[in-house]
């Protein structure tokens, strides 16, 4: 089986629009989160959120572009010309039909849905634009990204609600390590703040309407946010052939079901899944020194997803570092592992530890080391990401420093 290595990385979430910006955020415990500002958001109960500010797509996009691009689509392109641009590739000859596109969201065009939805109901319109479809697709964004970037290869998207974007990162893993691809643009990206997306989160009733703090006794729900990260995954011997440089390299993939609730995780879905990942890379529990978790900040995923650490590393779940950044650029759904796997590359390249911020109080059934507040300095060889979704589909990647 072939090696995979990351040799390039993109975002733009509510901390910043580019990679060091956000590595910087983390580094410093900042929250990106703050009041929503959108059409009708006074009607909402929750008025918070992971939003990226100022927005503006006239800077990124010309016309005819946005005709066709919903706020998904153009927060993943961002992210995808940054990773593209730092991996050096170019997919004009023939590599372009050896390279792909596997990305993750959990709603794909919600802005417009909602917008379109307000045409037809609220101003009673019959006719919406034609292109309302292309938009609002699932696979619209890694569909774009194929045309942008010349890529001919396998193209598609995944859709496992909060676990969208480790699945696809996942599959574009397995299709490289199997040779099916010399690289895969992956990741996830997601849009959901606006009127409709959180109108429809409210009546989940796991919503903070003042911040987010996993792991804290005094939590009181999660905050969405919106965004997305985009890697270049490449083949390890195209990448050393052509002198490039290695972020990271992916070693090892797990999913599981949990067959069991729509809404309420699984303690033994979750632990197969970190247990398969690191069956898969290979690597002891002693072996990985960080885990970024799940940690929405609701007492239900705390709690499960700590006791599935401490079932899966035993002995070793005091020593290793667990930490959340959704309590800096909030819940990003499906295109939530990919952001939160630039802490992952963090710790591993730079040996600085994202903290979980907002944390007040421990509580004693999350009794781990999750960071708390601060960044924290320390050498780590290898890492996990976990994702654990509504359906119960959990996800779990591992990664190893650069080879």
């Amino acid at each position: 089986m072939r090696r995979v290595v990351i040799t390039g990385a993109g975002t733009i979430n509510a901390l910043a629009r580019d990679v060091p910006g956000t590595l910087a955020a983390f580094r410093e415990g900042r929250c990106g989160i703050g009041p929503l500002e959108f059409r009708d958001v006074e009607r909402l109960s929750i008025q918070i959120g992971g939003q990226v500010r100022d927005w503006n797509p006239e800077q990124h996009f010309n016309r005819q572009q946005l005709v066709i691009y919903d706020k998904f689509t153009q927060f993943t392109l961002l992210a995808a010309r940054e990773a593209v641009a730092q991996s050096g590739l170019n997919f004009d000859g023939h590599l372009g039909y050896e390279a792909g596109v596997v990305l993750g969201t959990a709603g794909g065009g919600v802005n417009t849905w909602d917008e379109n939805y307000r045409t037809v109901y609220e101003e009673g319109k019959n006719r919406v634009h034609p292109f309302v479809v292309p938009r609002l697709m699932n696979n619209a964004a890694a569909s774009h990204l194929s045309m942008e970037f010349n890529l001919r290869g396998p193209v598609f998207t995944v859709s496992t609600a909060c676990a969208s974007s480790n699945h696809a990162m996942g599959q574009a893993f397995q299709m490289i390590r199997a040779g099916q691809c010399k690289a895969v643009l992956t990741g996830g990206s997601e849009s959901m703040l606006c009127f409709g997306g959180i109108k429809a989160w409210e009546g989940l009733r796991v919503m903070s309407k003042d911040a987010c703090r996993p792991f804290s006794l005094n939590r009181n729900g999660m905050v969405q946010g919106e965004g997305a990260a985009v890697f270049v995954f490449e083949d390890y011997e195209h990448a050393a052939r052509r002198g490039a440089e290695i972020l990271a390299e992916v070693a090892g993939f797990a999913m599981t079901s949990d067959a069991g609730d729509i809404v309420m995780p699984s303690q033994q879905g979750a632990a197969r899944a970190m247990a398969g990942a690191l069956r898969d890379a290979g690597l002891a529990p002693d072996e990985v020194g960080y885990i970024n978790a799940h940690g929405t900040g609701t007492a239900a995923n705390d709690r499960t997803e700590c006791a599935a650490v401490a079932e899966v590393f035993g002995a070793a779940a005091d020593r290793v570092m667990i930490s959340s950044t959704k309590a800096m650029h909030g819940h990003l759904i499906g295109g939530t592992g990919a952001v939160e796997l630039l802490a992952c590359i963090m710790a591993l390249r730079d040996g600085v530890i994202a903290p979980t911020i907002g944390h007040d109080e421990p509580d004693p059934e999350c009794a781990l080391d999750v960071v708390p507040n601060v960044a924290r300095m320390a050498r780590v060889k290898a890492v996990l990401s976990n994702a654990f979704a509504f359906g119960g589909l959990n996800a779990v990647l591992a990664l190893r420093a650069a080879p």
